[in-house]
């Protein structure tokens, strides 16, 4: 798993390192049931301190993307794909919302109207 971030990027390097590991299981370079790399390893390879990792893979792990089991590390959940595909668009509709001047309770009203 080849992971980068982007130093031109405004977002805490926290997230950019949930984005990267979303993107690496979008992308299918992860797959349900993969075994990560150690938060040490990956924070080497990124070039950022171990915590910061840690706090990315934990909010992947509260949104249900990644499982964290004792002896066994972390791992990708089962339906992480589609999920993370999910919560991507999810962003993307809040950001454009944003841009169109709509806030994100706004947008949440919206979505119950639909049903």
């Amino acid at each position: 798993m080849l992971l980068r971030l982007d130093t031109t990027d405004s977002r805490p390097l926290h997230e950019q390192v949930a984005g990267a590991i979303r993107r690496a299981i979008a992308e299918g370079e992860c797959t349900p049931g993969d075994r990560l790399p150690p938060a040490r390893d990956l924070s080497r390879a990124l070039g950022v301190n171990a915590n910061t990792v840690l706090r990315g893979l934990r909010a992947l792990r509260d949104e249900g993307v990644l499982e964290f089991r004792r002896g066994r590390g972390v791992t990708v959940a089962e339906a992480a794909d589609q999920r993370a595909q999910l919560l991507d668009r999810a962003r993307q509709l809040l950001a454009d919302a944003a841009h169109l001047g709509y806030s994100k309770n706004d947008v949440i009203e919206m979505i119950r109207g639909l049903s």
